[in-house]
């Protein structure tokens, strides 16, 4: 199903946990990869056998942190060159023939960064500090892997990293529960981060920290230009914020 007639192959990476409502067009959108591959954490849904039927590679591997879970998935690839988007990431055509051209050019380019364009809300969101969202989404195996982040980890490259001029599509936004409980998610895994390290958190942490939070992406970073959405998100990640330090509060108390 999946063919690729240049002279580099592509392995299409992705981890997965209850991604039903988005297997069909993630995978569509990555048909141009030699092989695709979800590292899946279990899921309760369909993800898995929407995913064979599609003649998607699957390995169900119990999730500890992302760093760990994307390592795991790159020790899977047959090929040199990954991308790495996730299943709420869609490839457009244009971002397709680039890929392409970039990996069978010859060039000293080990990783890519794409830009990413935001929609929250059924709007696509310009400001808020997504106006300069990137992320390294294609790369090459032998010179990356992710940097041991429990969250909001990101790929450490031993060589020269390039952009790519096409745009991935990046669409979040399920519902307002689901948003908020990933949010919820990745302020557990801040405060496992923090706790490690032996950080204790205060009054700055509780009252400053998540006001910072929200006057820094709604007025600082222009997201009162995007309309309610912007104020929408300023408030749940300044809430997120909050959420952080007092599960890390929680901890120290053994409180669950």
């Amino acid at each position: 199903m999946f063919e690729n007639n240049t002279s580099q192959k592509i392995t299409a990476l992705a981890i997965t946990f209850n991604e039903e409502e988005n297997v069909k067009r993630y995978v569509e959108s990555l048909s141009f990869a030699d092989e695709i591959i979800f590292v899946d954490s279990l899921s309760t849904d369909n993800t898995v056998a929407i995913a064979k039927e599609m003649g998607v590679t699957v390995i169900q591997n119990e999730f500890k942190d992302f760093s760990s879970q994307r390592n795991f998935a790159i020790s899977q690839a047959k090929n040199d060159w990954i991308t790495f988007f996730d299943l709420d990431e869609i490839v457009t055509s244009e971002l397709e023939e680039e890929i392409k051209s970039v990996v069978t050019s010859d060039n000293q380019n080990v990783a890519y960064f794409i830009k990413r364009n935001f929609f929250f809300l059924g709007k696509r969101i310009k400001y808020g500090g997504w106006q300069n969202d990137k992320v390294i989404r294609v790369f090459n195996k032998n010179y990356c892997k992710y940097n041991g982040n429990l969250v909001h980890e990101v790929v450490a490259a031993n060589g020269k990293v390039s952009f790519l001029k096409n745009c991935v599509n990046h669409y979040s936004y399920k519902d307002f529960d689901n948003y908020n409980n990933k949010l919820n998610h990745y302020s557990k895994l801040q405060a496992e981060t923090l706790y490690q390290k032996n950080k204790r958190p205060n009054v700055y942490h509780f009252l400053f920290r998540p006001l910072y939070r929200f006057f820094w992406q709604y007025i600082y970073r222009l997201g009162i230009l995007d309309g309610k959405q912007g104020y929408i998100l300023a408030y749940v990640h300044s809430f997120s914020v909050f959420k952080r330090y007092l599960q890390l509060w929680m901890k120290y108390r053994k409180i669950d």
